[in-house]
C-alpha cells in the first residue's frame, strides 16, 4: 500500500545519501553506562514523524537517512477488518488520516481502554479500502502542509521489505480490544515473524507477552513490557503501572526490557524544573532488564534545566556519570543520533573541529535577563568568544551595557516610580518609552532587569523564569574589567547604536564615551582581547576608523538577497566584518526554506568577516527544514554557509556545537552533523499545499550604506516632551537611509535531497 511517489522521494534520499551512510558512526570507544555496554539505541518513532506525517513510507525513509546507521523503524501496529497489519499511531485512524473524509458516513464508537470513543477505527476497515486514505500531520502544532503529498497508509510487511530497516520496533496496544473484535494480534505476530525480522515487540500488556514468549526465538526478538502513566491500570494484572514498577523482577519473567516516560527516570515538578534522577534504570540494569525511555520530541516545551536544547535532553539521559538508558523513543531521530556519536563523552575543553566565533547576544540572554553580571558570567562558563555589550547612556553620561535605549525592553520601570518620565521619539521608536538618557545611573541601578521572552506572546513559551529579575547591571567599565579577568575570552563586541540624536537631541557623546572607556581600562594597548565596534550607522565606525587595530562591525537590519559593487565597497572601506540576519543568508516563506542567497559569498570575498545573528534555542525560531534542533540550525549556516561566528542568546549550544567529534571525520561527516539543503523539504509539498511565494528580498545598494557625518553634540539636550506623538522615524539612527525592504526571497529549488554531502 505505499504511495508510490512516497517511495520515488524515498530512492532519491537514499541514492543520495548513500555514499555516506557506511561512515554515519564516528567510532568513538567511550565507555557507555548500558546494561550492554553498546551505545544507546535510536528509536525512529512512525519515522521522522517531528516534521513528516509520522508512519508513512517517507517519514520513515528520512529516519533512516538521518540517523545512527543501527537506527530502529518504530510501528504502532493496528489490524484491518481482514486482519492486515498496518502502521498507525492508534486504532482509531481519525487522528492522522483523512478517512474522515474519504469514508465521512462509517464512524463508529467503542470503549477503548475503558473510555467511549467515536471515530474511524481500523478493525471496521479492510486494507482495500485504506488504500484510498492519506495519512496526515497528527500534531496539529506541526507543519500541514504535506497533508496534501498523499503518503498512503503502510503495511507492516511492505514497510519491512521495502525499506529494510536496521531494526523493527513492533508495538501493540489495544490487545483486548482486538480480540473482542474477533481478531487475533497474537497469530498476527506469530504469522509475521515466520517472514520477517522482528527485533523488538513491545505492549502494555504483560498477558500478551506471555502468550507469544514461548512461541517466539527471544535471541532473535526482545520482549518489551511498556509503562504508561504510573495510575494507569494494566489490565491483565488490574494493578497500576506504579505498583508493576514495584516489582522488576517479576517483570523479567515476561520481557528482557522494559520502556518507560522519560519523567519515571528524570521527573519534572509542576514549574518545569527537573527534580533528581530515580533509581529506576539502575535497579532495571541490576535484574538484568534493559530501560528504553519514550516521549521524546524536540518541538514542546522542555524542562528549563535544558535551555530548550534538546541535545541537551538527550545528554542527560545518555551521559550523566550515573547511568545511560539503553534507548531513547523519539520522534526526531536526528537529534539523539548526533547526541550519542558527536556529543556523548565529549570534555568541556576538548578541541574545537570548527572555526566560527560563537558571539553572544547580551550574554547569556537565554538564561539570565540580557547584560548583567550573571548572564556576562554564564556566558563565559558556557565557553562563549566574544562578549558583547550593547552600549547605552544614563542621564549623567554613564555608558553601561543594555539590550535596549528603551529601559521597558528589560527591566522594570514600567512598574517603577519613573512611569512620569514616558516619552514618545519617533526618532527612536514608534509608540513611547522610557528611555536611558532619561534617568542617571544611580536611579536604573534601583530598577530590576527583566528577562526577555521573544516568544512568549505568540507561542507562550518562556524562558527561565526562575531567573527572571537575577542578577545587576553593568557599566561599560565594569563590563571591561570582568573581560579583563577572563581567560577564555577571545574578543569583546561593544555596538553602538542611536549616536546621532544622543548627540543633538540629547547632548551625549557615546562614541566618546566608548573611546574613553576602552582607553582608560587599557585596551589601547593590550593584544589579549580583540575588540570589536559595531553599529548599523557607517558614520559611527568612521569614528573608530585608525583606532588602535579595532575590528569594525558594520550591522545590515535589512533582510537582503545581495549586495550591489557600491555597498561592497562602501562597506569594505569602513568595516572589516558584516552582521547579517538569518533570512539574507537562507530566505524562507512560512518557515520553509526556499534557497540560499550569495550575500556571504559576496562578503567574503571582499575579505569581510560574515556574522549572523540571531541563533536562539527555542524551536519557533527556526526554519522546519532545522528539525526544531538549534545544533542542526548552527551546523547548516556554519558547514553550509561558511559563516564566520554566531550571535547567540544560548552561548552553549553554539561552543558545545564546536567541539562536537564529527566534526573532524572531513569526507566522512555523518548525515546527522550534515547540513541541511535550503529548499529540499518544499520538494515534498504538493502545489496546492505550498507555502505562499513571497517577492524577494532587494539588493543593498550603496545608498542603503551611506550616511551623513555625525552632528556635532549639543551643548543641552531637547528631548521630546512626553506622551507627545510625531511620525515613524527614517531610520534607526536618525539619519536619511533607504531602507532594504524585509521580505523573504522565494526560489523554485528542484532539489531532491535535504542534506549537502
Amino acid at each position: 500500500m505505499c504511495d508510490s511517489r512516497a517511495l520515488v522521494s524515498a530512492a532519491l534520499f537514499l541514492s543520495l545519501v548513500l555514499a555516506s551512510v557506511s561512515a554515519q558512526k564516528s567510532g568513538s570507544k567511550s565507555p557507555w553506562q548500558t546494561l550492554s555496554g553498546k551505545s544507546p539505541l535510536v528509536i525512529a518513532h512512525g519515522g521522522f514523524s517531528g516534521t513528516l506525517p509520522g508512519y508513512s513510507d517517507t517519514a520513515y525513509s528520512l529516519a533512516l537517512m538521518t540517523s545512527l546507521p543501527d537506527v530502529v523503524l518504530w510501528c504502532d501496529v493496528q489490524l484491518t477488518k481482514d486482519g492486515d497489519g498496518i502502521c498507525a499511531s492508534n486504532v482509531n485512524l481519525d487522528n492522522g488520516t483523512d478517512i474522515s473524509d474519504v469514508y465521512n458516513k462509517r464512524d463508529t464508537e467503542y470503549v477503548i481502554d475503558g473510555k467511549s470513543t467515536r471515530g474511524w477505527f481500523s478493525v471496521d476497515f479492510t486494507l482495500k479500502e485504506l488504500s484510498s486514505v492519506s495519512i496526515r500531520q497528527g500534531i496539529y502544532s506541526r507543519a500541514p502542509n504535506f497533508d496534501g503529498s498523499l503518503f498512503q497508509i503502510t503495511t507492516v510487511d511492505n514497510m519491512a521489505n521495502q525499506l529494510k530497516p536496521p531494526g523493527l520496533w513492533l508495538n501493540i496496544q489495544h490487545n483486548a480490544f482486538f480480540m473482542q473484535r474477533n481478531l487475533s494480534m497474537r497469530n498476527y505476530v506469530l504469522s509475521l515473524s515466520k517472514r520477517v525480522v522482528i527485533n523488538y515487540i513491545s505492549s502494555s500488556e504483560l498477558s500478551f507477552l506471555n502468550n507469544i514468549r514461548a512461541r517466539l526465538n527471544t535471541n532473535v526478538t526482545k520482549l518489551v513490557f511498556r509503562f504508561l502513566g504510573q495510575d494507569e491500570i494494566e489490565p491483565s494484572t488490574n494493578q497500576t503501572y506504579g505498583s508493576l514498577l514495584k516489582n522488576l523482577k517479576n517483570i523479567k519473567t515476561s520481557a528482557s526490557a522494559i520502556i518507560v516516560p522519560k519523567g519515571y527516570i528524570w521527573p519534572v515538578d509542576t514549574k518545569s524544573y527537573l527534580e533528581p534522577h530515580t533509581s529506576l534504570v539502575l535497579d532495571a540494569h541490576k535484574e538484568g532488564l534493559e530501560v528504553y525511555a519514550s516521549e521524546f520530541v524536540n518541538d514542546i516545551s522542555l524542562s528549563y534545566n535544558y535551555s530548550y536544547d534538546p541535545v541537551a535532553e538527550y545528554l542527560n539521559f545518555i551521559d550523566n556519570g550515573d547511568f545511560s538508558v539503553d534507548g531513547v523513543l523519539t520522534d526526531f531521530p536526528i537529534t539523539p543520533s548526533a547526541a550519542i556519536d558527536c556529543f556523548a563523552h565529549l570534555e568541556k575543553n576538548a578541541t574545537e573541529q570548527a572555526k566560527p566565533l560563537v558571539i553572544s547576544k547580551c550574554g547569556a540572554s537565554g538564561d539570565y535577563p540580557g547584560c548583567t553580571d550573571k548572564a556576562y558570567s554564564k556566558a563565559i562558563d558556557d565557553g562563549v568568544d566574544v562578549l558583547d555589550c550593547p552600549v547605552q547612556m544614563s542621564k549623567d553620561g554613564i555608558p553601561f551595557c543594555l539590550s535596549s535605549i528603551n529601559l521597558i525592553d528589560s527591566t522594570d520601570v514600567a512598574q517603577s516610580a519613573f512611569t512620569d518620565l514616558t516619552l514618545s521619539i519617533p526618532e527612536i521608536k514608534t509608540g513611547t518609552g522610557i528611555f536611558a538618557f532619561s534617568m542617571t545611573w544611580d536611579q536604573i541601578q534601583t530598577l530590576k532587569p527583566v528577562i526577555s521572552n521573544p516568544y512568549s506572546s505568540k507561542y507562550a513559551l518562556f524562558r527561565n523564569p526562575r531567573n527572571m529579575n537575577d542578577g545587576s547591571f553593568v557599566s561599560l567599565a565594569d563590563f571591561l574589567d570582568l573581560t579583563k579577568k577572563s581567560s577564555s575570552l577571545t574578543g569583546i563586541l561593544i555596538s553602538i547604536e542611536f549616536a546621532a540624536y544622543l548627540a543633538e537631541e540629547q547632548g551625549l557623546s557615546v562614541t566618546e564615551a566608548v573611546i574613553n572607556s576602552l582607553s582608560k581600562a587599557g585596551f589601547n594597548n593590550q593584544t589579549a582581547l580583540k575588540v570589536m565596534i559595531q553599529s548599523t550607522n557607517s558614520s559611527v565606525l568612521t569614528k573608530f576608523q585608525g583606532k588602535n587595530d579595532y575590528e569594525l562591525v558594520y550591522k545590515i537590519e535589512e533582510e537582503i538577497r545581495s549586495l550591489d559593487d557600491g555597498a561592497l565597497n562602501d562597506i569594505k572601506s569602513l568595516a572589516d566584518s558584516v552582521v547579517v540576519g538569518k533570512a539574507s543568508v537562507f530566505p524562507d516563506s512560512k518557515l520553509f526554506l526556499t534557497g540560499s542567497t550569495d550575500v556571504v559569498s559576496k562578503l567574503q570575498a571582499k575579505n569581510l568577516s560574515v556574522y549572523v545573528e540571531t541563533f536562539s534555542n527555542e524551536f519557533v525560531s527556526q526554519a522546519w527544514d532545522f528539525f526544531s534542533d538549534a545544533t542542526v540550525e548552527i551546523n547548516s549556516y556554519v558547514m553550509g554557509a561558511n559563516i564566520d561566528g554566531v550571535i547567540t542568546d544560548f552561548p552553549k549550544t553554539s561552543a558545545r556545537y564546536k567541539r562536537n567529534r564529527c566534526l573532524a571525520l572531513g569526507d566522512n561527516t555523518p548525515a546527522y552533523m550534515s547540513p541541511v539543503q535550503p529548499g529540499a523539504l518544499l520538494q515534498l509539498i504538493s502545489p496546492p499545499f505550498m507555502p505562499p511565494s513571497e517577492a524577494p528580498s532587494p539588493v543593498l545598494t550603496l545608498e542603503d550604506v551611506s550616511e551623513p557625518p555625525l552632528p556635532p553634540v549639543s551643548p543641552t539636550g531637547s528631548a521630546s516632551n512626553p506622551n507627545s506623538t510625531a511620525p515613524a522615524p527614517a531610520s534607526r539612527n536618525a539619519q536619511p537611509k533607504i531602507a532594504a525592504g524585509s521580505i523573504l526571497l522565494s526560489l523554485a529549488m528542484l532539489l531532491s535531497a535535504l542534506f549537502l554531502f
